[in-house]
C-alpha cells in the first residue's frame, strides 16, 4: 500500500463515515514516501563505492607489491565489516547494511584477485559459490532482503560462469541456493524474495538443460516442479510468487514457438527442443496429478487452467502447432483477466492486460508481417494497442468501481 494509494482513497473513507479527517491524516502519515526514497541513498551509494574500488584497485593492481596487495583486501574486507556492524548496532540500518554489503564485495573481489596474484587455475567455480554462500550467511546473520538478493544474484553469476566456462551445471551451487535461500525466503514470508527465488530456480533449470545438452523443453519438468510447490502451500501470496516465474517462463516460450514456427518446420528447432515423448509427457502429467490434487485440496480446481500453457503441442503435426500456441496464449491472458475481474483484483487485472496485448500483437506480427506495408503494419499495430488498452481499462475500473459500491472495500489487494 502506498501514500499515493491512500490519499487516492482517504475522501471516500472520510465521506463514509468510515474515518474522521483527523484519521485520515494520521493513516497518511504512516505512508511517508520521503522515508523509501531517504532508504535508498545508502544502498546506491554502496553500490557507487563498491565499483569505484574496483575499478581504482583494477587500474593500479599491477603496480603493488604483494604485501601491500594482500594487506589492502584484509583491511577494506574487514573495515566494511567492522564499520557496518557498528552502525547497525547503533541502528543506522539502511547505512549499515549498505556498508556491510561492501565487505561482501570486498570477499568476493579478495578471492579473484588472490587467484590472479598467484595464478591459480579454476577448474570449476568453487570460488563464486563460496562468494555467494559468504553472502547467503551474512544474509542470515543480518536478516536482511538486500543481502538476500545480492547472494541470489552471486549464485545466478555462479552457475552462468560454470555452465559457460566449463560447461558443466554445478549441482553443488543450485543446492545452496535451493535449500539456503529457499528456506530463508519462506521463513521470512516475503513474496519479493520468493518469486526472486523463483526466477533464479527458472534460470538454472535453463542453465540445466544447456549444460547438460538435453532437449530445451526439459526445463520445464524442475520449473513446474516448484510451481507444484506452491499449489501446495498454505499461504497464497507465497504460492503466487513460487508459481509466477514457470508460468511466465512457458508464456514466453509459447510466443517463441508462434514467431519462428518457419525454423521449426525445416527441422531447425525441432531437434533441439523436442524430447522423447515417452519420458517427458509422462514426467509432465505426474506434475499435472499432483497439482491437481494441490489445487482440489485448497478448493482452486480453476486454476488447473493455467496448465494449458504447458501441453505438449510440439508433439503435433508442424502446420498446426502455431496455431494451437497462440490459442493458448490468448486463453491463458483471457483466464487471468477473468480470475482478476472475479477476485476483483487490480494486479491481476494488469497483468491479465499485458498478456493479452502481448497476445495481440504477436499474432499480429504473425498474421501480417510478411506481407503488409512496414509503416502500416506499425501504425495499425500502435492503433490497435490503444484501442485495447483504453477499453481494457475502462473496464477495469468499472469493475472495480461496483466492486466498491457492492462491498465496501477494494477486493483482494494481496
Amino acid at each position: 500500500m502506498s501514500r499515493k494509494w491512500v490519499e487516492k482513497e482517504a475522501p471516500i473513507w472520510v465521506e463514509r463515515g468510515i474515518v474522521t479527517r483527523e484519521q485520515a491524516d494520521r493513516i497518511m502519515d504512516l505512508y511517508e514516501d520521503k522515508k523509501h526514497a531517504l532508504g535508498l541513498l545508502p544502498i546506491l551509494g554502496s553500490i557507487l563505492v563498491g565499483l569505484g574500488i574496483l575499478s581504482f584497485i583494477a587500474a593500479n593492481w599491477q603496480d603493488l607489491p604483494e604485501l601491500l596487495r594482500l594487506s589492502m583486501i584484509v583491511v577494506f574486507m574487514a573495515g566494511f565489516y567492522g564499520a557496518g556492524d557498528t552502525l547497525l548496532r547503533r541502528g543506522y540500518e539502511k547505512l549499515g547494511l549498505a556498508i556491510v554489503s561492501l565487505g561482501v564485495v570486498s570477499f568476493g573481489a579478495g578471492i579473484i584477485l588472490i587467484g590472479q596474484m598467484f595464478h591459480l587455475v579454476a577448474y570449476n567455480a568453487v570460488s563464486f559459490i563460496l562468494w555467494a554462500t559468504a553472502a547467503m550467511l551474512t544474509g542470515y546473520l543480518y536478516r536482511s532482503r538486500y543481502l538476500y538478493l545480492i547472494s541470489l544474484l552471486l549464485f545466478d553469476v555462479a552457475q552462468i560462469y560454470s555452465v559457460s566456462e566449463f560447461n558443466s551445471f554445478s549441482y553443488t551451487d543450485f543446492a545452496l541456493m535451493a535449500l539456503g535461500l529457499g528456506y530463508y525466503g519462506w521463513q521470512r514470508r516475503s513474496s519479493l524474495l520468493i518469486w526472486c527465488f523463483s526466477l533464479s530456480v527458472t534460470l538454472h533449470a535453463m542453465l540445466w538443460v544447456n549444460a547438460e545438452e538435453a532437449k530445451f523443453v526439459w526445463m520445464f519438468i524442475p520449473a513446474m516442479a516448484l510451481y507444484v510447490l506452491g499449489d501446495w502451500l498454505k499461504e497464497r501470496a507465497g504460492g503466487y510468487a513460487l508459481q509466477a516465474a514457470p508460468l511466465a517462463s512457458a508464456f514466453v516460450f509459447g510466443i517463441f514457438m508462434v514467431l519462428f514456427t518457419d525454423e521449426w518446420n525445416r527441422g531447425m528447432l525441432s531437434d533441439h527442443l523436442r524430447p522423447e515423448p515417452l519420458y517427458y509427457v509422462t514426467a509432465l502429467l505426474v506434475l499435472f496429478v499432483v497439482s491437481l490434487v494441490g489445487k482440489l485440496r485448497s478448493r482452486r480446481a480453476s486454476s488447473a487452467f493455467e496448465w494449458i500453457l504447458l501441453v505438449p503441442y510440439i508433439y503435433l503435426p508442424a502446420s498446426g502447432i502455431d496455431v494451437m500456441y497462440l490459442l493458448a496464449l490468448f486463453f491463458f491472458s483471457l483466464y487471468v483477466l477473468w480470475r482478476g475481474y472475479a477476485e476483483e483484483w487490480r494486479f491481476k487485472i494488469n497483468f491479465g492486460t499485458v498478456l493479452f496485448i502481448c497476445s495481440t500483437l504477436v499474432a499480429y506480427g504473425k498474421l501480417t508481417w510478411k506481407f503488409m506495408d512496414k509503416s502500416l503494419f506499425f501504425i495499425i499495430g500502435g492503433v490497435l494497442l490503444l484501442g485495447l488498452s483504453w477499453f481494457l481499462n475502462r473496464r477495469k475500473k468499472q469493475v472495480l468501481h461496483d466492486g466498491k459500491e457492492g462491498d465496501g472495500h477494494d477486493g483482494n489487494e494481496h
